[in-house]
């Protein structure tokens, strides 16, 4: 089973909005989830900032989420 939290529509991510995100990824991995965050360019620009991209598997479009929760 996997999880997605698709971001694409959102203008903006603060860092409550990140640590809501950290904290569905770390309960994703406790519980054996995969977890996939898509962005748009604003929310894949706030993400790398603070260097989450990778921790939170974040992805450009559904179909690359989905592409990499499947393999």
């Amino acid at each position: 089973m996997s999880f997605v939290i698709d971001l694409s529509k959102v203008d903006f991510l603060d860092s409550s909005g990140l640590g809501a995100l950290v904290q569905t990824s770390k309960e994703c991995k406790k519980l054996k989830l995969g977890f996939s965050v898509v962005g748009n360019s604003r929310v894949a620009q706030t993400i790398k900032l603070v260097r989450l991209a990778d921790f939170l598997n974040l992805k450009a479009t559904l179909q690359e989420a989905f592409h990499f929760l499947n393999n």
